[in-house]
């Protein structure tokens, strides 16, 4: 398998992730966005949307990170990373729907003014980012992992903004329950950091 990836995205990294957890070989290629590599056409001819993480597996081209996410483990079969009871496979979803709403609009909005100069008014993104964590400060209560006692592609798409959420100014500091989750996920075998950048708060 081919990943076509920006070190510095979050998108890209939980494919990174996964795709390491799970041992899956694979080639990174890096994609140039400050000098807009993404929208040239042999780019675009691979995701028309513009936008990292790509993952190609042989003719198969899949993008959106949580889409490759499902495709690995139906590929796989990995049936712990995502179950194939309705109710299990309903239960990772939501959380993929998360991942891409209030992590995408709160946390990562944060870090992308921080870390990539966008414009997003900074109040109101952390302010998103600090509703989401507290919903998951109370799940993670209850469970180990989001959306149980093991861990699965729910937590992976969730990882990489929540991890780097302090780039953007989202102080994790009264979290408890989310940062023994990090740690926990840090621990797993395979794992492999998202790049850290020097902005933000200290976590």
């Amino acid at each position: 398998m081919k990943l076509y990836h920006h070190p510095l995205s979050g998108h890209s990294h939980r494919v990174h992730l996964f795709l390491s957890l799970v041992g899956v070989q694979h080639e990174l290629v890096e994609v140039d966005l400050v000098n807009g590599s993404h929208k040239k056409p042999e780019f675009l001819a691979l995701n028309r949307f513009g936008q990292v993480p790509v993952l190609a597996d042989g003719g198969t081209i899949i993008s959106d990170s949580n889409a490759i996410l499902v495709y690995v483990a139906k590929k796989l079969k990995l049936t712990d990373w995502l179950p194939e009871s309705p109710a299990g496979a309903a239960e990772v979803q939501k959380w993929l729907s998360v991942a891409a709403g209030q992590i995408a609009y709160g946390p990562a909005a944060a870090r992308l003014n921080t870390v990539f100069n966008a414009s997003f008014r900074a109040d109101e993104v952390i302010a998103r980012a600090h509703d989401i964590l507290a919903v998951i400060e109370g799940v993670l209560a209850e469970r180990t992992f989001i959306t149980g006692s093991t861990p699965t592609i729910a937590d992976v798409a969730l990882y990489s903004y929540v991890a780097r959420a302090p780039e953007g100014n989202v102080d994790l500091q009264g979290y408890t329950k989310v940062r023994a989750w990090l740690k926990r996920i840090e621990a797993l075998s395979g794992f492999v950091e998202f790049r850290k950048t020097p902005v933000g708060i200290a976590d």
